[in-house]
C-alpha cells in the first residue's frame, strides 16, 4: 500500500488495542512480564506507523519507557497509540498504556508511557517518504513541540556520543 503524501493528523491513525493479561503473561514475580507490554508498545505503534504511512514502517527505537505501575493478571490493558511527530521519512508514535480490572467499573490507571521512532520503508527495506502530519488539536500541537524536543535531544545524544568514540583514548 503506497501513500499519496496527503497531510494527515494525528487521528487519522490512532489506535487503541485492549488485551486481558493472563496467567502465561506473567513474570517469576507474579506480574505482567515488562516484555509482554513491550510487545504490545511495538505492535500497536507499528500499525499506527503503517497507517499513517501508507505501508511497512519499522521499528528505529525505543525510548522515554517508563513502566509506572504492575500490570496484573486479570487486567485489561488498552494500549493507545499516535503519531506525534513525522519528517521525512520517519515518525514518532507516543503510546501511553493503561490498565483497569476485568471485573470493575474504575478509571484506568496509567502504566506504561513510551515514544518510539518508526521509519516507513519499500518493498527493498528502503526507507521511503511519510506524509506531513498536522497536529488538529491543542494537545496534538503540544504533543508535536514534545515530540520535537525529543527529536533534537535524540540527534544531539547521537553526535556527542558519535564524537566522544572518535576522540582518542586517553589510556
Amino acid at each position: 500500500m503506497e501513500t499519496d503524501n496527503k497531510a494527515l493528523s494525528p487521528a487519522d491513525s490512532a489506535l487503541t488495542v485492549s488485551s486481558i493479561m493472563s496467567p502465561h503473561d506473567t513474570n517469576l514475580l507474579g506480574t505482567v512480564h515488562g516484555g509482554v507490554i513491550l510487545k504490545l508498545i511495538d505492535t500497536v505503534a507499528g500499525v499506527v506507523a503503517a497507517r499513517h504511512s501508507g505501508g511497512s514502517a519499522v521499528t528505529a527505537s525505543m525510548d522515554e519507557t517508563a513502566f509506572l505501575v504492575a500490570v496484573r493478571v486479570g487486567d485489561v490493558v488498552h494500549v493507545d497509540a499516535r503519531v506525534t511527530w513525522a519528517g521525512r521519512t520517519s515518525m514518532e508514535v507516543a503510546v501511553k498504556v493503561t490498565a483497569d480490572r476485568w471485573n470493575e467499573s474504575v478509571p484506568p490507571t496509567t502504566v506504561v508511557t513510551a515514544h518510539l521512532v518508526m521509519v516507513a520503508v519499500d518493498e527493498g527495506g528502503r526507507p521511503r517518504p511519510v506524509p506531513e502530519l498536522v497536529p488538529a488539536t491543542d494537545e496534538d500541537r503540544r504533543a508535536h513541540r514534545r515530540a520535537d524536543i525529543r527529536r533534537r535531544h535524540r540527534l544531539a545524544l547521537r553526535a556527542a556520543l558519535r564524537e566522544e568514540a572518535e576522540e582518542p583514548s586517553q589510556t
